[in-house]
């Protein structure tokens, strides 16, 4: 390792440096930009193969009203199928970059080239608070690493000055004006310029509302820094819970609706063997454990960590795709292990994913029954499975199975009657014109209905017994247009079960 620790001036010194695997040359002359200003730059390396995350320390003195960091790093051309540089970036404060985050100050991957922090104000994405002495640290992720390196310079300034007022964060309430015991459309998977996306949260809420929404999810990539921005979007007619997308090296998972400020860490590999105890973290807060499009192509989106922390899994994830598909099928065999070794069932969602123009909010949305408009009864909802999804306020769907002798089991239930008992499957399709409504169980698709009308609506029966269907789900899709391969998703429940346990 190679560092910089001249002097700059006469209020304090930078340490600037990192991790062995980087090479610093040529830092740049400290400069004084009046009396209440110092500014460094330092340029360093990084090789390929370098750690997860290299971490640059600054050292701050007292009196520090503001930390100001930017960055650039080269993009040179390389071989077609061979990954470029990208550089994502973030901040830990004198608390330290233990693993759980007490020193987080805040994190926008590759969104910005400039951030900073101080008493009363943060970059979105960061969290606002004093800037205290000590020992900071600016984090480094190279996410990709082309052949020759990732060469990048930083900049870090310092501002000094009286501190202004701390911020008291206002978090939006965890009720809204519910119907009772109904069903309730939901987006969990969100983006604003908190993270990566292109919206403010005001404009999420605008578009939740235009979808039917009547609740959405803030998941920003590994920052909580959202949470204080949603109280005056929330309303009586939209409920507003809070989370996390934890975006690892081997996969993402949407912290859902966890306590406000509940921040997750994700600087962890599948191999390392530490995602338990941030699923529990995740649980400690009241939320659910979401692992995201597990079926991703892109680098680190594919989900790696196994399913035995999760309370539900993300199936469909924004416009109906090949992975999407491949995720559905996983899950459906993951549904079949569990009827055959005799244990829980993990539910299935769909959500947007949406960040900016064209992505379309509530496209899918996940549809609940609940309680009530609440933060609890919602996620009890999903937790149970009592859900199903579908692309679009237009589209609903009513599943029951009953028995002979007045037996009823809904969606996400279970129809307690023997294994040859005769029992009947009843779907109710609205909003889906053109759609094929397929009936899924253990086996496989059992039951295909012709084209609904033009009008949308539909009812279709099937008749079976425990014995020959474990389980049964509904699907609608639309036409396909390969012989081989099944047309997109309109809507698809969650199981319902047949038998005693």
């Amino acid at each position: 390792m190679c560092e910089d620790t001249r002097d700059i001036g006469r209020r304090g010194l930078f340490v600037t440096g990192a991790a062995a695997a980087v090479t610093v040359a040529g830092a740049g002359s400290a400069a004084a930009d009046g009396a209440d200003r110092e500014t460094r730059t330092v340029r360093g390396t990084l090789p390929t193969g370098s750690p997860d995350f290299v971490y640059v320390p600054v050292e701050v003195p007292r009196g520090v009203r503001e930390l100001r960091v930017s960055y650039t790093y080269d993009r040179p051309a390389v071989p077609a199928g061979t990954a470029g540089n990208a550089l994502d970036i973030g901040l830990f404060d004198e608390r330290g970059t233990g693993l759980g985050g007490r020193g987080f100050r805040g994190w926008s991957g590759g969104a910005r080239s400039e951030f900073f922090v101080r008493a009363d104000d943060a970059t979105p994405g960061y969290l606002p608070g004093p800037v205290r002495p000590g020992t900071w640290h600016v984090a480094l992720g190279p996410y990709t690493v082309a052949p020759q390196g990732l060469a990048y310079e930083l900049t870090v300034t310092l501002t000094y000055g009286e501190p202004g007022a701390a911020v008291r964060p206002v978090y939006p309430p965890e009720r809204a004006r519910g119907r009772g015991r109904a069903w309730y459309r939901g987006d969990c998977h969100l983006h604003s310029t908190h993270s990566d996306g292109r919206r403010t949260p005001a404009a999420i809420g605008a578009l939740a509302r235009a979808a039917g929404l009547d609740f959405i999810n803030t998941s920003e990539h590994n920052t909580t820094s959202a949470h204080a921005h949603w109280a005056d979007v929330a309303g009586d007619d939209l409920l507003v819970l809070l989370g996390e997308e934890v975006t690892t090296r081997t996969g993402h998972v949407v912290a859902l609706g966890t306590d406000p400020g509940t921040f997750v860490d994700w600087r962890y590999r599948a191999r390392d063997d530490r995602f338990g105890r941030f699923a529990r973290r995740i649980r400690r807060a009241g939320g659910l454990v979401v692992p995201a499009h597990p079926h991703a192509t892109c680098i680190g989106c594919a989900w790696k960590f196994g399913f035995g922390e999760a309370d539900a899994v993300e199936v469909w994830n924004g416009p109906w795709t090949p992975d999407d598909e491949v995720a559905l099928a996983s899950w459906d065999a993951m549904l079949v292990a569990a009827v055959r070794d005799g244990r829980g069932w993990l539910p299935a969602m769909g959500s947007s994913d949406a960040h900016r123009d064209p992505d379309v909010v509530g496209l899918p949305q996940t549809v609940v029954l609940a309680d009530d408009l609440t933060r609890e009864a919602v996620l009890a909802g999903i937790r149970a499975g009592r859900s199903y999804v579908a692309e679009s306020k237009d589209v609903s769907l009513v599943l029951g199975v009953s028995g002979g002798r007045g037996e009823h089991a809904g969606i996400g239930e279970r129809l307690a009657v023997g294994r040859d008992t005769p029992v009947t499957v009843r779907l109710e399709v609205s909003g889906a014109p053109g759609g094929t409504v397929r009936l899924v169980t253990d086996q496989g698709v059992l039951f295909t209905g012709g084209p609904l009308p033009a009008s949308g609506t539909g009812t279709v029966e099937w008749r079976t017994t425990p014995a020959y269907a474990a389980y049964v789900r509904a699907e609608v899709r639309r036409a396909a247009t390969d012989p081989v391969v099944p047309g997109p998703l309109v809507a698809f429940t969650n199981p319902v079960f047949l038998g005693r346990d």
